[in-house]
């Protein structure tokens, strides 16, 4: 397909407002030239008996086919929603990719409606924390992702002992475009170690100076490793012990001073993967008083608590750091969702082998990662969207929308509107799906949704005004036209 022409996606319903929807042909090159309504009229979600209705609005809608050299696609009267973008994930090219790999972790993300990620810094080798590594990382991405990426820059606390050069590396990993500067309060990585909370104030003076975000894994590891080390003393090695030690007041403690930061020095402050009320309603009441914080959460804090470890089948699957808490803080996580406290949905993908990683006996020891880029947009969409919980517009902004105007990729991606990257994502509202490791596109089979039924399916993948994945004909073209994004360019 030659990207000069223009193609028809034909009838799909698009979101108009809250929960109304239009039926419309979308015209696009590799950039989206218009959306052409077939009616003035707006459609209610819950007024469609889909596919009842399929007959009824072939009969009464008639595509009016411009005359063109390029493809016509039969939408069949499925949703069409903006490409998602992913801005958290682990990824682990190079010099992690017996966990994950971009070929692997890439092909999942366009079988989960995602045409964007943003990658961490921490797992590669080297780790993202100058320009020459930025560099070697993308020799080894390029030409290995079917769809776009972008690098989150880091800054390891053992670069603070020479400041100016990490002042510099600071300023140039910036100008070579990338996201944003990841930091953690607590790490277990040798090659990407944490930081104190006054050296986080000091990095946030310097990335202020970027415009750049600095994302922030918000655990207190004063609090988390002296519980941490009693309770081994004690020979505790069950997952209990582990929530102990990483519990609701370890995450507050951590956001509590990093709202601190942000109010001394004005940098904006993104809290990755939050977990806990308590630490939501620090944030609630930190950005009512116009503190330039922001946060996420992933789909596993939405969806299970503590009691799920009692499930052996997929206790091991379920840890990450933080660790899910309880239902009352996985309810209040959904309210920070529809009150906005929460700017966005990710998913921390973070894959590994799991008959290798997943299966100590000690959980201290087991890996901590769960691989869910290619779950995310359905399981948004099925619990957010068809249970009440968001409107439409809402699922999509959480998905794609905010992340694309917080990072300032909103010239490109981020909503189905002229000029936009056609990055379009057709999702089959009508098709349960049930969540199987063996049907999985990552590296690592496993995940602790397994046999979850969700209650939409995605059915084809655009980037760039390219089909990158069809469900329906198990579409095979495996060439990979991901690019990457730096912010600088956007």
């Amino acid at each position: 397909m030659k990207l000069s022409e223009i193609n028809i996606l034909q009838n799909v319903f698009v979101s108009h407002i809250d929960n109304q929807l239009k039926l419309a042909d979308i015209y696009f090159t590799d950039k989206i030239e218009t959306i052409l309504p077939k009616s003035d009229r707006s459609i209610r979600w819950n007024d469609i008996a889909y596919p009842k209705d399929r007959t009824q609005f072939r009969q009464a809608f008639q595509s009016a086919d411009k005359p063109t050299s390029g493809r016509i696609y039969d939408g069949n009267f499925l949703l069409a929603i903006p490409g998602a973008i992913d801005a958290h994930v682990h990824f682990n090219t190079p010099g992690f990719e017996h966990r994950e790999d971009f070929d692997h972790a890439s092909l999942a993300a366009a079988y989960g409606g995602v045409t964007t990620v943003f990658d961490m810094p921490c797992t590669s080798v080297p780790p993202v924390t100058s320009v020459d590594h930025l560099n070697s990382k993308y020799q080894a991405v390029k030409d290995r992702s079917y769809i776009d990426y972008a690098f989150w820059g880091g800054v390891s606390g053992a670069m603070l002992q020479h400041e100016k050069e990490t002042v510099h590396h600071i300023q140039a990993l910036a100008d070579a475009g990338v996201v944003g500067f990841k930091v953690y309060c607590i790490s277990g990585m040798d090659s990407f170690t944490d930081l104190t909370y006054d050296q986080i104030e000091t990095v946030a003076r310097w990335v202020k100076k970027t415009g750049l975000t600095l994302g922030v894994h918000a655990e207190d590891k004063q609090t988390v490793l002296s519980r941490q080390h009693e309770l081994q003393r004690l020979g505790r090695n069950d997952w209990r012990a582990y929530c102990e030690a990483r519990d609701a007041f370890a995450e507050s403690e951590a956001v509590s001073k990093l709202i601190t930061i942000a109010q001394k020095t004005d940098c904006h402050i993104h809290i990755v993967h939050l977990s806990s009320e308590r630490a939501l309603e620090m944030i609630r009441k930190a950005k009512s008083a116009s503190v330039n914080i922001t946060t996420e959460t992933c789909p596993h804090y939405l969806h299970f608590t503590q009691h799920d470890f009692d499930n052996p089948n997929i206790q091991a699957f379920l840890k990450t750091a933080p660790p899910v808490k309880s239902e009352q803080d996985k309810d209040a996580l959904w309210q920070g969702l529809r009150d906005g406290t929460i700017d966005y949905v990710t998913t921390d993908h973070a894959g590994c082998d799991p008959l290798t990683e997943k299966s100590s006996s000690k959980f201290w020891d087991v890996y901590g990662g769960i691989p869910g880029v290619e779950h995310r947009v359905p399981f948004l969409i099925s619990e957010g969207f068809k249970k009440n919980r968001l409107t439409l517009s809402e699922t999509i902004d959480l998905l794609s929308t905010h992340v694309a105007d917080r990072f300032k990729l909103d010239a490109k991606k981020g909503a189905l509107a002229p000029g936009k990257d056609a990055d379009i994502v057709l999702v089959d509202m009508w098709d349960r799906r049930t969540v199987r490791s063996q049907d999985m596109h990552s590296k690592g089979k496993y995940t602790p949704f397994q046999g979850f039924e969700l209650a939409c399916s995605i059915a084809k993948t655009f980037l760039r005004g390219r089909l990158i994945m069809d469900m329906e004909s198990k579409h095979k073209d495996r060439t990979k036209y991901g690019q990457l994004l730096r912010l600088r360019d956007s």
